[in-house]
């Protein structure tokens, strides 16, 4: 330990600033109440429109529908709630990263107090494996090495020397340290790590752009009708109180009540098909948003590489070996380049070893790292050569060691009868004579990618070194040691999924830009003409950072946390849905500015994944690409069902127009509350099943579907083909019905139980035709026949339920009289039944006319709407 020479505090001083200056705890962010939480999902835009249906439909004298629609919408909030359960608590777990005790110096003696007691001025005494509980300033220090990765990125520990700073959060890997605490608390950097991530605000996701858009048009729709409607009533002479009833009924009616908790149900589907491909989604939304995706920020270590290094050959002037073998396991395959290499290669792998702090260790049957990963793989390299005795590593203890200096790149041990150095190549080779041989070596392990350290040793001759560059003298070259962290198998692979798909992606990681470089191009993520950039260098300005970040392969190393922010920021402003992974506590600002936060589930940090709206939980890359794959999926599907919707909003309309526009004179062919069992009884569960359509092969051949969910494939189909031949349907088979029980064109209309029953008849195709719909929406471009009729597992047994539904509220006389309808005639049920081959034969030739069109398009306008060649790729693009 580093001697003690200032006094430090006495324990009245520490009392007093400990009341002046508070606990050495990060802030608590405040987060809203469960009640606040409830009464949000209750009271935004969509909820609140459905409130007003609710309340208006109390006045229009229909409680039953009142009350379905506000349970509809406290079921739909109560689940919305379940879900935000795991909300964002990043700040609260960034105190778990400061210990619990702590040794000071206090009253001219050691004394070990609760770290949140630590005041500024303490003076803390650190040794190896101590957590740093405050910022503080080394006094003295005695080879000490500190592990920062947690908040810079940086995947090795460095060397802090006498007068640098260190950071609460970090550990003491090596050595020991004198320092005396400048911050605590709030005023740590890794506080303002904390304030970084509960100070910005989630933007809203596509979904819920386009829902917004969606409920202000339906919104609009429904009043703007419910007004006309109103007008309509008093002109055709009914009372004032009568005709405002009719028209609320028309306007609730409007109100698609079955399509949040449509859209929330989608999204749970999409959720656990997630989770099946081991991707854990902390926010529903998450689900679609990684679907729009035009941006993937991704770190290096664990995502794109195995966090796994690996010495794969080890050089010496005698001769060389090649070991084949990953992890950490003492097995491997070992090939000899001559016979006289085996004792020259033993001397440099039991060097390494003793140069090193980090080990393998074998935990439940399975070999891991400790420490160090490079230390570890070559600990394993000595394993794997039969130097795995204790009396081995007993004889080769340090006296001394001397920390890596990242200005020398290199590090030295200080043994009983000879000085180990380890280091980079280039910084190594000059004090051995530079051998050719050993630069020829160099380059040709170099020009594969792999990382290569140099090991060299020299006679002690009983000198003890005083510094790092004392370590220099007399050195020979042992050889050498080149490793690699693997690569993940899938990455290459998925990289090339995401190009096709359109998305670009960038390396952002903490790293050395030369690491980085090399990994990026190994994977393949890096293009010929991508830049690399250092995150010092920066822009400040927003527009000029966007422009030179916005390519495909870039490379960004040395980043800190607020260039992570700026990064998102700046990607975002280009029009970006922007994507980041991460796992370290300095990755949590920049995964929550993004619009999808990335964090690993097995080795990232509880602060990356509570600050993340996804979790991998094996950690791949390719998890990023099959969690695009179902967004997208889940994002067409929304557009399905609310085509779904939509058509049977159009086909509920229009009997009202047809009533409007005869002033009267043409009765209702359905009434208020069979449109409110059509929406809630017949609708939702088809609905729902749709939203859980599998993904289509094809969805990542195309750029990303995002944009309007109103698109206009969805209201050309609804408004313009499905919604009117429903509506002709429906109203075809009222008449059909009337002519069957004996009226005649210019007789008076009939009431009672005639009217009841052509009414039952169009409620009746209504639902045969959303029937046949259900099919005819699973795709804008291909008929329901060529996907298969069962291969969406949910869609029939919905369908078999709503069926049953329908003939109940017809068949059953007091809910069968309540809406105002009965059992038709023999022609009504013919044409009811007749609307779902209509329906089926009209939407196949629709989508045919609609290929042949896009097929003779010219081919820049084909590409532009997503659809190579003469087909179509996507649904409802």
């Amino acid at each position: 330990m580093a001697a003690v020479t200032a006094p430090g505090l006495t324990t009245a001083e520490a009392t007093a600033r400990r009341k002046r200056g508070g606990a050495n705890r990060l802030p608590v962010a405040s987060r809203p109440s469960i009640a606040r939480r409830l009464l949000d999902e209750l009271t935004h835009f969509f909820a609140l429109l459905l409130w007003a249906a609710a309340a208006l439909a109390f006045l229009a004298k229909l409680p039953q529908l009142s009350a379905a629609i506000i349970a509809v919408i406290v079921l739909n909030g109560v689940f919305a709630l379940i879900q935000q359960a795991r909300a964002d608590r990043a700040a609260d777990r960034l105190q778990e990263m400061l210990p619990t005790r702590v040794t000071v110096w206090r009253d001219g003696r050691r004394q070990l107090i609760e770290a949140e007691d630590v005041v500024v001025d303490d003076v803390l005494l650190l040794e190896s494996g101590d957590r740093v509980p405050a910022d503080a300033v080394v006094l003295a220090e005695n080879r000490l090495l500190v592990d920062s990765s947690m908040l810079t990125g940086e995947s090795a520990a460095g060397a802090v020397a006498e007068g640098e700073t260190l950071f609460a959060g970090t550990f003491v890997v090596e050595g020991d340290s004198r320092a005396r605490v400048t911050a605590i608390g709030p005023h740590t950097r890794l506080a303002g790590i904390a304030r970084l991530t509960t100070s910005t605000s989630k933007p809203d996701t596509p979904l819920t752009r386009g829902l917004q858009g969606v409920v202000r048009l339906t919104a609009a729709i429904a009043v703007s009708v419910g007004a006309l409607f109103l007008l309509v009533s008093v002109l055709v002479g009914n009372p004032i109180q009568q005709a405002f009833v009719f028209a609320i009924g028309v306007t609730v009616a409007l109100v698609p009540e079955a399509l949040l908790p449509t859209v929330t149900l989608s999204l749970a589907w999409g959720s656990e098909q997630m989770a099946k491909r081991q991707i854990l989604v902390r926010d529903l939304e998450a689900v679609e948003t990684l679907g729009s995706t035009t941006f993937i920020c991704t770190d290096k270590t664990g995502t794109l590489t195995q966090n796994q290094m690996t010495v794969v050959e080890a050089w010496t002037p005698a001769g060389s070996l090649t070991v084949e073998g990953p992890g950490y396991a003492p097995t491997a395959g070992l090939t000899w380049s001559s016979a006289t290499a085996a004792d020259r290669v033993r001397a440099l792998a039991l060097a390494g070893e003793r140069c090193s702090t980090g080990y393998a260790d074998e935990v439940a049957g399975r070999w891991r790292a400790h420490g160090d990963p490079m230390e570890a793989a070559l600990d394993t390299l000595a394993r794997r050569l039969g130097i795995d005795t204790v009396e081995d590593r007993r004889a080769g203890s340090a006296e001394l060691r001397f920390p890596f200096d990242p200005r020398l790149r290199r590090m030295a041990v200080v043994l009983a009868d000879e000085i180990v150095v380890k280091g980079a190549p280039d910084a190594v080779l000059p004090l051995c004579g530079d051998d050719p041989a050993a630069h020829r070596a160099m380059d040709t392990l170099t020009a594969r990618g792999l990382r290569v350290l140099a090991i060299a040793a020299g006679p002690r001759n009983g000198h003890t070194p005083r510094d790092l560059k004392d370590c220099d003298r007399g050195l020979r070259l042992l050889g050498l040691v080149a490793l690699e962290d693997p690569p993940r198998g899938e990455v290459c692979e998925s990289l090339q999924a995401c190009r096709r798909a359109g998305v670009r992606v960038a390396m952002v990681t903490g790293d050395h830009p030369a690491t980085a470089t090399a990994i990026a191009d190994e994977v393949g993520l890096r293009r010929r003409d991508s830049p690399v950039l250092l995150g010092t260098d920066l822009p400040e300005d927003e527009q000029h950072l966007a422009a030179l970040l916005d390519h495909d392969g870039v490379v960004v190393a040395r980043v800190s946390p607020e260039d992570k922010l700026r990064i998102a920021r700046a990607l975002r402003s280009r029009g970006h849905v922007v994507a980041m992974t991460g796992d370290g506590v300095n990755d949590a600002p920049a995964l929550h500015e993004a619009d999808i936060g990335v964090a690993m589930g097995r080795s990232g940090t509880d602060v990356a994944r509570e600050a993340a709206d996804l979790v991998l939980l094996d950690d791949s890359f390719a998890g990023i690409v099959a969690g695009i794959e179902q967004g997208r999926a889940t994002f067409v599907n929304v557009r399905r069902f609310l085509t779904y919707h939509v058509t049977d909003n159009v086909a509920e309309l229009a009997p009202f127009l047809v009533w409007a526009l005869s002033g009267g004179l043409f009765p209702l062919a359905l009434g208020v509350l069979q449109i409110i069992a059509l929406d809630l009884g017949t609708d939702t569960l088809s609905a729902v099943a749709l939203g859980a359509e599998p993904p289509a092969k094809h969805l990542l051949e195309d750029p990303p579907v995002g944009g309007r969910l109103m698109n206009p494939t969805v209201l050309r189909r609804a408004f313009g083909v499905l919604g009117p031949l429903e509506a002709v349907l429906s109203l075809a088979a009222f008449v059909v019905s009337l002519l069957a029980l004996g009226w005649r064109p210019g007789n008076p209309f009939p009431t009672g139980q005639p009217l009841a029953a052509a009414s039952g008849a169009a409620f009746m195709t209504v639902v045969f035709a959303q029937t046949a719909n259900v099919f005819a929406c699973r795709s804008s471009s291909r008929w329901p026949g060529a996907l298969g009729w069962f291969t969406n597992r949910l869609l029939l047994p919905a369908v078999l339920i709503e069926l049953a539904f329908s003939l109940v509220v017809l068949w059953v006389p007091p809910i069968a009289r309540l809406l105002g309808q009965w059992n038709p005639p023999l022609w009504g049920w013919v044409a009811a039944l007749a609307s779902m081959p209509v329906l089926l034969a009209v939407d196949a030739l629709d989508k045919h006319l609609r290929s042949r069109r896009i097929g003779c398009a010219p081919r820049r306008r084909r590409r532009r709407r997503g659809a190579p060649g003469s087909k179509l790729t996507h649904p409802y693009i």
